[in-house]
């Protein structure tokens, strides 16, 4: 059995080494518990009280809460550690309840935890030396159903390894000695007792006014009221009520000052913690109301600081007045919250390059005979609301006189140009898919003498649940647009061509055809929105496919791992909305990404902008 005097344990203890203590039996100032005091039961309150002030009494101690002991040979040994979860016990609650239950309050006891971080975690209750002058008190115990009372006192003291109250005929020797030591009768000495007591007895103190920092989360009580110091000089007034857990983060909402708007405090663990005005709370919480996430945050997210905070640690503010706010954690994946002109707030997504497929991906790819070479654009628009929404024949009829001037249609005229035939895209018909209130489709061919399609640009649009933009190249048939151009002219394309392509598909799913739905400015996410750029050499259905490195040089990206291959893809979530030069910039990224991913390793973004730009 080892043998550790008091100040060993207490070393042991503070040292995070709970495990020492096994083998040692409770004695005069060692008390093991195998399970915390439930505060919520008042018994157990009263249990609290009675061990802490046995302790005081006798010369001082510890009780060790988290080790449960074995009977041998009469005495209980600190047998094994039972781990507590932090989360189950409020250290603050505990050193409270003891200051409140014990007269008077002993001094310098600290209830702290003892973790070696191998499982073994307890609850350590020290209890120091006290004046040896000085009775330690706590109220008459109660009994099952009784109330507690005020005006009744009962004297715990450490025996060997059990806590006992003081007999009522040592209680009374006391009182009588006290009574003769004063000199006077009983009746007089008692009275001047009471009047003695009476004017000692602190006042009670008033009841906090509404709630306090951190009440209603006791586990997180102290990690919010020192959030609340860091960031109390911003504003942040008295708390408007109790704080409450939304997923990982504590939250407490607070009063603002006279005339100024409340605050949000929001406590992420491993985050600096984020004082938010009331304002900009409202709008985080709206932009992810219309989800099928759960509550909003767990959707778009929690504030974070931005990568232009100089301290990314420290404490931060987001006041009213904010123009954005970077949020993250939420399952849409990091974005931005961010304010327009017009003081209207919205959620976009941080840029991201995947390869996640939607189920929209193919939509539009049934024509027969398939096309030998598709470079498709196309554009999810998760808007919140899309009800009611329809392509009005006004906006049908303005759509029908852009197509012949567009950029796509300006894209596949300069493709035959730059071989030497003049092939305009000026003729726009509908189809190849529907035609409705909820659908549009156009297409624009260059057709060989004998009647076969060699080139073609196509649009659809479909509004339903979601709305959908998507726009074609589709080299139809290499054979049939040679036969329109000069002698020797090749077919394939150069990676400037698939660029400029490719671009002028995106521009016109991402900025022409959401006009003829609605006004994508006024919309509000229910999912982050993604464009997806395919290319994919299709052919007839009944031979195999060429591959894309026929249809497209693809030598300036560097060797592929597969010289067949039928298709590559990427996807970019991020605002499909934005100005060309950053446009070009994305699909620079986004191919490069592509390239790589699909074996091409030597790809870069200074290749393709050497060999980009619009055809010319």
């Amino acid at each position: 059995m080892p043998k550790m005097d008091l100040e060993a344990v207490r070393t042991a203890l503070r040292s995070h080494h709970p495990t020492a203590l096994l083998e040692l039996p409770e004695g005069q100032w060692l008390d093991a518990k195998s399970a915390p005091y439930e505060m919520r039961d008042p018994h157990a309150v009263e249990e609290l009280a009675k061990d802490v002030a046995a302790f005081a009494n006798g010369g001082g101690g510890i009780i060790v809460v988290g080790i449960r002991t074995r009977l041998e040979h009469g005495q209980e040994i600190l047998d094994k550690t039972v781990p507590i979860e932090r989360s189950s016990v409020d250290l603050d609650q505990w050193r409270k309840l003891i200051r409140q239950h014990i007269t008077p309050a002993p001094r310098r006891v600290s209830v702290e935890w003892s973790d070696d971080g191998q499982g073994a975690c307890v609850v350590c209750i020290d209890v120091p030396a006290q004046d040896p002058g000085c009775l330690f008190v706590v109220a008459a115990p109660t009994g099952k159903n009784g109330a507690p009372r005020t005006d009744t006192v009962a004297v715990p003291v450490r025996e060997a390894d059990g806590t006992h109250w003081l007999p009522r005929t040592e209680l009374q020797r006391l009182l009588s000695r006290g009574v003769a030591a004063s000199g006077m009768p009983t009746a007089q000495a008692l009275a001047e007792l009471l009047r003695e007591a009476v004017a000692r007895a602190p006042q009670p103190e008033p009841a906090p006014a509404g709630p306090q920092i951190g009440q209603g989360l006791p586990s997180r009580q102290q990690e919010i009221r020192k959030a609340y110091e860091q960031l109390s000089s911003s504003g942040l007034g008295r708390p408007a009520g109790e704080a409450y857990a939304r997923g990982p983060a504590a939250l407490q909402e607070f009063e603002g000052g006279e005339g100024q708007p409340g605050w949000v405090l929001c406590v992420v663990g491993g985050r600096a913690p984020v004082a938010v005005a009331q304002p900009v709370w409202q709008a985080i919480r709206a932009a992810g109301r219309d989800s099928a996430g759960g509550h909003p945050l767990a959707v778009v997210g929690y504030p974070v600081p931005g990568t232009d905070r100089a301290d990314q640690h420290g404490p931060w503010v987001v006041p009213p007045d904010a123009r954005s706010v970077d949020l993250d954690g939420g399952s849409w994946g990091a974005g931005q919250l961010v304010r327009s002109g017009r003081d209207v707030w919205r959620w976009e997504p941080a840029e991201r390059l995947g390869f996640l497929m939607s189920r929209y991906a193919r939509n539009w790819t049934a024509q027969q005979p398939a096309p030998q070479l598709r470079l498709r654009a196309l554009v999810t628009w998760p808007w919140a609301d899309t009800a009611g929404l329809q392509i009005a024949p006004g906006k049908r009829q303005d759509l029908e006189r852009t197509l012949p001037h567009s950029a796509l249609a300006g894209a596949v005229t300069l493709l035959s140009r730059r071989r030497g035939a003049e092939l305009p895209a000026a003729h726009w018909n509908t189809g190849p898919g529907r035609n409705t209130p909820t659908a549009l489709s156009y297409t624009s061919t260059i057709t060989a003498p004998d009647g076969r399609r060699a080139v073609s640009a196509a649009v659809m649009t479909s509004v339903e649940d979601t709305v959908v933009t998507c726009a074609d190249v589709l080299i139809e048939d290499t054979s049939a647009w040679a036969a329109l151009l000069p002698p020797g002219a090749g077919t394939q394309l150069g990676l400037d061509e698939l660029q400029a392509l490719l671009l002028a598909a995106w521009e016109s799913a991402a900025e022409t055809l959401p006009d003829a739905v609605t006004d994508p400015a006024r919309m509000q996410w229910f999912a982050p929105p993604t464009t997806e750029l395919r290319l994919s050499a299709e052919g007839p259905h009944d031979r195999p496919s060429p591959g894309l490195a026929t249809l497209i040089d693809l030598e300036a990206l560097g060797p592929g791992e597969d010289g067949v291959r039928p298709e590559m893809a990427v996807t970019i979530t991020r605002s499909p909305t934005m100005h060309r030069q950053e446009r070009q910039a994305l699909l620079r990224r986004a191919l490069v990404h592509m390239a790589r991913h699909f074996g091409h390793v030597w790809a870069t973004e200074e290749l393709l902008a050497g060999q980009g730009g619009p055809l010319s």
